[in-house]
């Protein structure tokens, strides 16, 4: 890909740069991952520029300079640096499949529903739902793994440990996984699949696509265990966290599993202790690979 020049327009949701009004300058900043408040601070700062000086689009250099006096510098050189990576993106003539794996409690429906309001995805859905799905039509006796929590399958005749099950159940649901990424290649449909089932190492290859898969993960126990009090919370007890805080021991070493194959399978492992830099890293390997389709 082309580096930009210092005097290229700066895309800002505008015809050649031009921007159409603020919030829509201040939505494409948001989608770089800058907080809704500091996003229209940068726009007002932006059209207050335009009006002043009367020009019709702002280049990358001036806007640069613009972003450091209201973001800092680093934040502003990230951001500056995130639209031009939009671009690869919004010109990339590929549906993307974004997959995101990580055990139970880990952040990853969160951060899946905010990069792809990010990314403009509207197709967003878990391999829970796939394995629900499967439920409603394979009865316990034909494929019992499917019918339990990811950490509470047991093993082969029970003695296989919570490791054995899981990775029995990944291979049922995975069945489930294919169909669904083969419809969204036959439509072109862009794609954001979140899921503990997501494992590094036993999804299938995949043609026809910009694929990006990473694993979230949290380090801190304690931290961990914070996250099934919120699940808890936010689904008005479905989700109810003593299920989960008796049985962190076993999700802790699915954990575990699950980094180890991403390690090995050269997937990147984002830290999710805090939200908002996970999501960024996130939306940063889906624009890095962007510009490696580019550069193709």
């Amino acid at each position: 890909m082309t580096e930009p020049r210092r005097s290229d327009p700066i895309p800002l949701g505008g015809h050649d740069g031009l921007p159409y009004s603020r919030g829509l300058m201040a939505r494409a900043l948001m989608r770089t991952g800058v907080a809704a408040d500091r996003a229209y601070e940068l726009a007002l700062r932006v059209q207050e520029d335009l009006v002043t000086s009367g020009g019709e689009a702002v280049d990358v250099a001036h806007f640069e300079e613009l972003a450091h006096e209201v973001l800092g510098e680093i934040e502003g050189t990230r951001t500056v640096r995130r639209l031009r990576r939009h671009e690869s993106l919004r010109e990339l003539d590929l549906p993307i499949i974004l997959l995101i794996g990580g055990a139970t409690g880990t952040g990853k429906s969160t951060v899946a529903t905010e990069v792809a309001h990010r990314l403009g995805i509207t197709r967003v859905t878990s391999t829970d739902f796939v394995r629900q799905t499967m439920r409603a039509f394979l009865s316990p006796e034909f494929m019992p793994s499917i019918h339990y929590s990811s950490f509470e399958v047991p093993g082969e005749n029970g003695l296989g440990g919570v490791v054995d099950g899981f990775v029995e159940q990944t291979r049922n649901v995975l069945i489930g996984v294919r169909a669904l990424i083969e419809r969204a290649l036959q439509e072109r449909w862009s794609l954001v699949l979140e899921g503990v089932h997501l494992v590094p190492g036993m999804l299938p290859p995949v043609d026809g696509a910009m694929v990006v898969h990473c694993v979230l993960a949290i380090e801190n126990e304690e931290l961990h265990a914070s996250h099934f009090w919120v699940r808890d919370v936010s689904s008005d007890g479905l989700r109810p966290v003593e299920k989960y805080l008796d049985a962190l021991d076993d999700i802790r070493r699915l954990q575990q599993f699950i980094v180890g194959q991403a390690h090995r399978s050269s997937v990147p492992v984002v830290e999710n202790g805090n939200i908002e830099p996970s999501i960024g890293t996130v939306m940063d390997l889906v624009l890095s690979g962007a510009d490696r389709y580019a550069r193709v």
